[in-house]
């Protein structure tokens, strides 16, 4: 077994690899950018080299800086993580040349699953059901078009050297094909350096489950079962499952075979994932191979007992697989969920700033959380913005569905937005909950998914301006008297009482509330109601009693932003000052600006044309995805402040607009 190893990764998974060396008596190195200096892997580990500035091809898709840092420092082994450098053939022979065990399979069995179209042809030769499609090497437009047309639509564009969501589009018909090609290879030469793409048909309700292999050098390959990764947007995995709901007996030892052969066929040492498309049917066809541990490994983890990080260590310093075939069985049902700092309700736009307040639930023989931030770290905009994995475990589906419902429940963060809530209302949706699964199951459930503005009743705006008005209030200074006047927070006067008038904006939807009381009972107006409380409001936590309810909640204040946290999870509303904001100016009210720092990919008209609301107007890059920024109104074009290439920061004005 190896005494020190480098760890060519950050986030998330360089935590989880250094949690298994910390178990294991394995020493760690971190490598870190520049935006990374004080984040949490580097803190974790037991060394830590810099490698360059934030961008990452200027740091982590660095492999001589990597090499030259395990040299220096000693490491017999690098273990790349996910992303980055994981799946880098050159990048495994590098380490091979520089006598380095390089944690995963060898640089020919990646070069050979690599490219998908040379995948799919070895895959046919190993006996593994294929999509129907076109493969090959001809990539003029023209020519994929009459490919696409004579597969039938829908079919799916998907980046050759891809993964992850990233270099892919579903086309409906052959007018859309040419611009839809042309987005995903750009998308796919960003995000890969390489522009190749295949065509294959669209599965209709199509399930996504993947089996787990893992390869030694003695000739061993088991699997350990399946995940179902279904439950997507844009391609990319929000909810994984183990094992998949309703698989068979006999379905799972045909799927596991496959995997298996398909390892087989490229002598597979290490951990990989041979993705499947199942149809309604029961057939499946082959996908790819993900030659390296996925995001989603730790629900196999909570179903066999087995750490699949230790066993790539095992395996990489030679020894056999802990267990054989028929030692593999599956205990319990396992969910997770990717916690990202993204605002679901505006089309998943990710978010970016510190983590000024984070608690995440209580790790138990239930919940793990894998987490990469830490309160006070930073999301930017160089990575990706996943905060933390959140897995569960029970005996049952119905139980660990339970568990992920309260888990989500229970994630408090402040300074960034995130999907909790979105990821809490999918688990609870219909389709989810029994397990109608497939891999348009958000399309499909977005009425459920979105948010109606204005449906917050009179009770929860009251308790959003109590704790306003508490939040406000300045502190005494001897806080052990309760009777200091600086304490009072009931709006007195010299002559009369006097309410505070609060604004508050909630899901879309603004309320002007009147607010009378003091430290324990308030007389509240929301519109036409009027709402008695009493309680206690104080030290961060609410309890008031508002006719038969007693609402509690933790309460955060973050500037001009106020965060319930309570039982069902969060409401954030937003304090206005009507003063204040009277003199701020409309300076750039005929403007599109950036929701987020990013590159600019493309500009899609030309100044002076009439457009209607909604019509993409500019491609922005940024947290590694292509989004499409629309017009806001029915308007004029008046120019573009920006060309493609350029760099812009959050809230730059990219395009002057004059709405009609």
């Amino acid at each position: 077994m190896f005494t020190k190893i480098l760890i060519a990764n950050r986030g998330e998974i360089a935590c989880r690899v250094i949690a298994t060396c910390q178990r294991l008596g394995i020493a760690t190195v971190a490598v870190y950018s520049d935006a990374d200096r004080d984040a949490r892997h580097v803190r974790l580990a037991d060394e830590a080299v810099g490698i360059g500035p934030a961008p990452a091809r200027e740091s982590y898709l660095r492999s001589d800086a990597i090499l030259d840092a395990a040299r220096r420092t000693g490491a017999q082994a690098i273990h790349p993580g996910y992303g980055f450098l994981s799946e880098n053939a050159d990048f495994a022979q590098a380490c091979a040349e520089a006598g380095i065990v390089f944690i995963g399979p060898s640089a020919a069995a990646i070069r050979a699953m690599g490219d998908k179209s040379a995948a799919k042809a070895l895959m046919a030769q190993a006996g593994v059901p294929l999509t129907p499609g076109y493969h090959g090497d001809a990539q003029d437009p023209a020519f994929l078009r009459e490919q696409a047309d004579a597969i039938g639509y829908p079919v799916l564009i998907k980046a050759s050297a891809g993964g992850g969501g990233k270099g892919m589009r579903r086309v409906d018909d052959s007018a859309a094909f040419t611009d839809a090609l042309a987005s995903c290879q750009r998308e796919a030469q960003s995000a890969f350096g390489n522009a190749h793409v295949l065509v294959e048909k669209y599965v209709e309700r199509p399930r996504h489950i993947e089996i787990q292999v893992f390869g030694d050098s003695h000739g061993n390959v088991v699997y350990l079962f399946e995940r179902d990764c279904s439950v997507q947007r844009r391609h990319q995995k929000v909810l994984e499952e183990a094992p998949a709901p309703g698989m068979t007996a006999e379905r799972r030892a045909a799927m596991g075979k496959a995997a298996v052969d398909a390892a087989r066929a490229v002598n597979y040492v290490g951990a990989g994932t041979v993705e499947f498309i199942a149809g309604p049917d029961g057939d499946f066809y082959f996908m790819e191979m993900n030659t390296r541990l996925q995001v989603e490994h730790p629900v196999t983890e909570c179903i066999t007992g087995t750490d699949l990080v230790e066993w790539q260590l095992r395996v990489a310093s030679g020894a056999p697989l802990p267990l054989q075939q028929d030692q593999l069985q599956i205990r319990g049902h396992a969910l997770e969920a990717r916690l990202y700092a993204e605002d679901a309700d505006k089309g998943f736009l990710p978010s970016t700033g510190t983590l000024r307040d984070l608690r995440l639930p209580a790790g138990s023989a239930h919940v793990r959380v894998d987490a990469g931030v830490e309160q006070g770290d930073a999301i930017t905009p160089f990575y990706d913005p996943m905060i933390a994995k959140l897995i569960v475990w029970d005996v049952d589906r119905d139980a660990a569905l339970r568990r992920m419902q309260q888990a989500l429940a229970e994630c408090e963060v402040v300074g960034v937005t995130t999907n909790a809530a979105f990821l809490r209302r999918l688990v609870m949706t219909d389709s989810f909950a029994n397990a109608k699964l497939d891999t348009a199951l958000i399309e499909r459930e977005q009425a459920a998914l979105t948010l109606v503005d204005g449906d917050t009743d009179a009770a929860l705006w009251a308790l959003a301006a109590v704790a306003a008005v508490a939040t406000d209030a300045p502190a005494s200074t001897d806080a052990r008297d309760p009777h200091s006047p600086w304490q009072a927070s009931d709006g007195w006067r010299l002559g009369q009482r006097a309410a505070r008038r609060v604004t508050l904006e909630h899901r879309g939807s603004q309320r002007v509330v009147a607010v009378e009381g003091r430290n324990d009972a308030w007389s509240l107006r929301v519109d036409d109601a009027e709402v008695q409380a009493t309680g206690r409001v104080g030290g961060g936590q609410l309890a008031l009693q508002i006719g038969q309810t007693l609402h509690r909640a933790r309460i955060v204040r973050d500037g001009g932003e106020l965060y319930l946290f309570g039982t069902d999870g969060v409401q954030r509303f937003t304090l206005h000052d009507p003063v204040s904001e009277a003199d701020q100016g409309v300076a750039d009210a005929g403007s599109l600006v950036a929701p987020m720092p990013g590159r600019i990919v493309a500009t899609l008209l030309a100044p002076g044309t009439q457009v209607t609301r909604g019509t993409p107007l500019l491609v922005l890059e940024a947290m590694k995805m292509e989004h499409t920024l629309q017009a806001p109104a029915d308007g004029t074009v008046q120019g573009y402040r920006v060309k493609a290439g350029d760099q812009v920061g959050d809230g730059a004005v990219l395009v002057d607009f004059e709405a009609t």
